[in-house]
């Protein structure tokens, strides 16, 4: 099932893509895609539903992002092998973690607002993944009995912000508003026969900048999720990104190409959608 959240941001309705890609309107079914949703058995609601019998939403509605209400939006940086190659740095022998501001979450097609004193404006394309039960201490082995499913996310980054001015961490880098567009849908796992073998791509004002497969990752979607267990617990709704391939702008020679108020962003991974974002000045 592919879930998506539409209308104006902060009012959005639940909503499911149909087999000729129009959205259907689940408000009937589910009051909306969430945690708590997850946790109450919505996914077997939805499944168990006449989907042709839902309404059909008109037009094209704004697109919210594709989990609500997210608790926990955690990251993983340096997973991909070529990218640790590109930065410089050595691969880690255990997962890096860090988390994104939940206030950094937007739609997969809102603008990117550029902060103020921002001066190394960044894109990543990821692999999101759904927690869809409570994850505490998971037996290596079961880890995948968690996951709910996948999404397309854009872990925006301010350079300047995340290593000039780090202290030793990168979340104020990573959780500016807006910094956080995840969908256009909550793909369920069941449609995803394999998260490590997904082509992934970003282009910036239609150039080929990111080109890369998730089979490349140091530590596969199991493995995060398991590890991630062993250290906080995770409940329904909270979200993982995975890591991004090579291309950033930091990692760009002979000189980063960071992005600038009006580029147009676009991010996609096979068989989870695409999102499209425009760079904005803040407005004051």
């Amino acid at each position: 099932m592919k879930l998506v959240r539409y209308g104006p941001a902060g009012r959005e309705k639940p909503g499911i893509i149909d087999a000729e890609g129009k959205i259907r309107d689940l408000s009937r079914i589910v009051p909306d895609i969430d945690g708590a949703m997850l946790a109450d058995g919505g996914l077997a609601k939805i499944k168990k539903a006449n989907i042709n019998r839902l309404k059909v939403v008109p037009g094209k509605p704004r697109l919210g992002a594709c989990i609500g209400h997210v608790r926990n939006f955690i990251a993983i940086g340096l997973n991909y092998s070529d990218h640790a190659a590109e930065a410089g740095m050595p691969i880690p022998k255990e997962p890096i973690i860090f988390n994104k501001a939940p206030t950094s979450i937007c739609g997969p097609n809102d603008n990117t607002v550029i902060p103020k004193e921002s001066t190394k404006m960044d894109y990543e394309v990821e692999l999101g993944i759904v927690i869809g039960k409570r994850a505490r201490y998971l037996d290596k082995g079961k880890a995948m009995s968690a996951v709910a499913g996948y999404f397309v996310s854009n872990d925006v980054s301010e350079r300047s912000f995340q290593i000039d001015r780090s202290g030793g961490q990168w979340n104020k880098g990573k959780g500016c508003e807006t910094f956080g567009p995840i969908g256009p849908w909550f793909v369920t796992k069941d449609e995803i026969k394999d998260p490590q073998n997904l082509d992934m791509w970003l282009d910036v004002n239609g150039e080929r900048r990111q080109t890369g497969n998730t089979k490349t990752m140091i530590f596969g979607v199991e493995h995060l999720v398991w590890y991630c267990s062993q250290f906080f617990v995770m409940e329904p709704g909270d979200i993982i990104v995975t890591g991004t391939p090579p291309g950033v702008a930091l990692g760009m020679k002979p000189e980063p190409k960071f992005l600038q108020a009006g580029d147009v962003v676009t991010l996609g991974i096979e068989g989870l959608g695409e999102q499209k974002q425009k760079l904005v000045e803040l407005k004051k």
